[in-house]
């Protein structure tokens, strides 16, 4: 990656620039000849004139001078003339233009068997991050002479929530994409920075027919560039555009053709007959202004913390085991099994040994292999399978703070690990974690010499429901071997904010699996459960610090099984 004059900062671990809105404008200035595109353009529209009238927004007048100029005319101001770009699905026409000396664009759908029309008014700069694509939608109709308005609109829906698709477009670009939610989406881009993690954006799903959908996602709190298409479900194809600059800085407009694969359908939770025409978001105040939408952005509330920030906070409060924790009100009864024994953990590798010693339910003892010292901490433990315990602690006094998640299985003498560390390099607040696989050595077990608990894709494509206390529900969507992505539900019970982060995946038996992720470039945050497919029950611990001070605490929920995308064949090295 090229070095740049402007100063960097972090979404995803991806550099990208904080550019000026001089910056901008001065990218900006290729997007007046219209966008590129790899498949021939649609001339459809050329040598007509329409005018599309909106609900709430502006009035457009379009003169389409050929099928890569026009005219085009907001409300009562002066007539401008732009490159453009059309593609055609079926009835529905897309097409976009920028706005030549401005940095706003439109990109409308039209559908020409009914004449109704969708308006993304789109422009940069409006926000802290003038990078970040903002976008106003307007519903509408093209004026007909002779004619009365029509009475219906396109609108959202949550028809097409749920569903997962493999996508590859004219340009070579191959993703994966997930719609969990009806406010967000998630989407593993095979093609660029390894296709190994998944990202969320906020999203729109606007229902043309019961087959045509558009679908646009801003990647927020990443590269800020807008992608938007309509797609037909019966031939899984699609016609869209791309808005925004690269990793390079480098502006990308390009319209696009792509090809698909449905490749799964989740259960969604609203009652029966609610179709997602409106979406109430219970005491999270209505989104009011221009371009404003739910957006999740982690990092403005919890801000990136130094070393010594978190030092100072571990030093002022540690909290362990609150009783009264909402994301364990469904958790597994806490178990006394381990008390009264004492066995040494030996992980491979290199790996830390251990010595433990249990005196209570609450309270054990460890120190390192040949250490004298015993250090007392307290703990709590779970039983997620018979003869498989899960107990978590943290090092006491260690700087920077540690902690473990540890399952012991005694009918195998296997011991799985989860070392989480405060601090990574990007963030002070952020958990590091390293698995470490070994042995129990205890009397009366026999440590076999071979076998190991393992990293799997077993879960890989499923998506779960967990239920953690009341209302509290959010559902794991397993996207890929080494991520995934979580929706927190609205009160109708669709999905609604999503977030995604790094994690890694273990099989400890048949049906039972161990699941450790970090909320990277978020909260920081180090989430460990035990997941048994049997009871659909889990076990785990909650791990991180904050302004207020450092917490270990269990987390518990009742699981639901919400579906399966078929994507595991898209992941792997690939030959070339």
């Amino acid at each position: 990656m090229r070095k740049s004059r402007y100063p960097k900062e972090q979404m995803h671990r991806i550099r990208y620039t904080k550019l000026t809105p001089q910056q901008i404008g001065e990218k900006l200035s290729a997007a007046a000849a219209g966008p590129t595109s790899v498949s021939e353009y649609s001339d459809g529209l050329a040598g007509k004139s329409l005018r599309i009238v909106t609900d709430d927004g502006p009035s457009l007048s379009y003169a389409f001078a050929g099928k890569n100029r026009l005219t085009v005319t907001e409300g009562t101001g002066q007539a401008v003339e732009s490159g453009y770009g059309a593609l055609t699905l079926k009835q529905a026409t897309l097409f976009s233009h920028m706005v030549p000396g401005t940095q706003k664009g439109y990109h409308v759908v039209i559908d020409q068997a009914t004449n109704l029309a969708t308006v993304f008014e789109v422009w940069f700069s409006g926000y802290r991050d003038n990078r970040e694509v903002q976008r106003q939608i307007y519903y509408g109709y093209v004026e007909t002479a002779g004619k009365e308005a029509p009475k219906v609109r396109h609108g959202i829906t949550n028809r097409v929530e749920g569903k997962g698709f493999h996508w590859v477009q004219d340009t070579g670009i191959e993703t994966l994409e997930f719609y969990p939610s009806v406010l967000s989406s998630s989407f593993v881009d095979l093609t660029r920075f390894g296709g190994e993690l998944t990202f969320c954006g906020p999203s729109d799903f606007i229902k043309v027919d019961d087959n045509l959908y558009v679908y646009s996602r801003v990647e927020c709190e990443f590269s800020g560039t807008m992608t938007l298409y309509v797609l037909d479900l019966l031939s899984v194809r699609q016609v869209g555009v791309r808005l925004g600059f690269d990793e390079q800085d480098a502006l990308e407009y390009y319209m696009f053709n792509g090809t698909g694969e449905i490749t799964g359908q989740l259960a969604t939770f609203e009652r029966f007959g609610d179709h997602g025409e409106k979406i109430v978001m219970g005491n999270r105040p209505p989104t009011t202004g221009k371009g404003e939408r739910p957006v999740y952005r982690p990092l403005l509330t919890n801000p990136p913390m130094t070393e010594a920030e978190v030092h100072a906070a571990v030093t002022k409060h540690t909290e362990l085991f609150r009783a009264s924790n909402p994301m364990a009100g469904n958790k597994m009864p806490e178990s006394g099994a381990l008390v009264g024994k004492e066995f040494t953990l030996r992980f491979d590798d290199g790996g830390p040994v251990w010595n433990y010693r249990f005196d209570s339910p609450e309270k054990l003892r460890w120190r390192r292999d040949g250490e004298k010292t015993w250090h007392e901490e307290a703990y709590r433990a779970f039983e997620p399978a018979e003869d498989v315990l899960m107990f978590s602690h943290i090092h006491t006094g260690s700087r920077p703070n540690e902690s473990v998640a540890i399952v012991v299985d005694l009918a195998n003498a296997l011991t799985t690990c989860v070392h989480g560390k405060l601090g990574t390099e990007y963030m002070g607040n952020e958990v590091s974690q390293k698995i470490f696989f070994g042995i129990v050595e205890m009397e009366g077990l026999v440590a076999p010499r071979y076998n190991r608990h393992q990293h799997t894709d077993e879960l890989v494509g499923h998506a779960v429901t967990w239920n953690y206390s009341g209302g509290l529900t959010s559902m794991h969507v397993y996207s890929s071997p080494h991520s995934s992505s979580w929706t927190i539900f609205l009160e109708s019970g669709a999905g609604g904010l999503q977030w995604s982060s790094p994690c890694q995946y273990v099989k400890l038996r048949d049906d039972l699996y161990l699941f450790s992720w970090v909320e990277e470039a978020c909260n920081g945050h180090q989430g460990t459960i035990v997941y048994n497919r049997r009871t659909m029950h889990d076990c785990g611990f909650g791990y991180g610090v904050g302004k207020d001070g450092l917490h270990l605490n269990a987390i518990g929920a009742h699981a639901r099984n919400a579906g399966y995308f078929d994507v595991k064949k898209y992941y792997g090295p690939k030959l070339t």
